[in-house]
């Protein structure tokens, strides 16, 4: 096989490349330039079946850079990602392999990240924090280490959005408030004894 032309497509970053004077795929700028592919260069078959692995390869590792655009996310979640767009099970493991190693992909790093705006912005209590990260796939031993620093602080926390939360039920009988204010701060993610603390200060 020969190829016959190589032109630019409307995106800037890709070209057409034709063999034998038929359109034979399209790929990026800097795979031509890794290939040194230019027109009369004959390929063979074995040749153009490694273009095109680079070029899927290419197309997982920018998929997954552009995800990671709007914030940080576990390795499970770009796995889930590519796994979905049927990326060849090959082309997932080399995808996150190169996440890794130029540290777009650290699950320590997102827990961290993940816990700490929990805490500040929404006041949710660990049980309820270490719930929504394993589901994305955070170790155990991550988890634990990063909550350990949100461990001291959840009674004043919840004693917090407590407060405010109390107001709303100023209709209420004693019982209902302690029913509804001790079911709220549950599924805030709070322990038993941790609500209970909170209750008996506000009720």
């Amino acid at each position: 096989m020969k190829i016959t032309k190589i032109e630019p497509q409307k995106n800037q970053n890709r070209v057409n490349v034709y063999l034998d004077n038929k359109f034979a795929f399209g790929t990026f700028k800097e795979i031509v330039c890794k290939y040194n592919l230019e027109k009369g260069m004959d390929i063979d078959e074995t040749f153009l079946e490694d273009i095109l692995k680079t070029e899927e390869q290419q197309k997982a590792n920018n998929y997954s850079l552009n995800l990671l655009k709007y914030r940080w996310r576990t390795e499970k979640e770009i796995r889930d990602k590519l796994t979905k767009k049927e990326y060849d099970e090959h082309i997932v493991e080399e995808t996150i392999f190169y996440l890794k190693k130029y540290d777009f992909l650290n699950d320590k790093r997102f827990a961290e990240t993940y816990a700490r705006e929990k805490v500040e912005n929404k006041k949710l209590g660990n049980y309820r924090i270490k719930h929504e990260l394993y589901n994305k796939g955070v170790s155990q031993e991550i988890i634990d280490e990063v909550l350990e620093n949100y461990s001291d602080n959840q009674y004043e926390r919840a004693l917090e959005i407590g407060k405010k939360k109390i107001k709303s039920y100023k209709n209420d009988d004693k019982q209902a408030i302690y029913r509804k204010l001790g079911g709220y701060l549950q599924r805030r993610g709070y322990s038993y004894d941790c609500v209970s603390r909170v209750l008996r200060e506000l009720i």
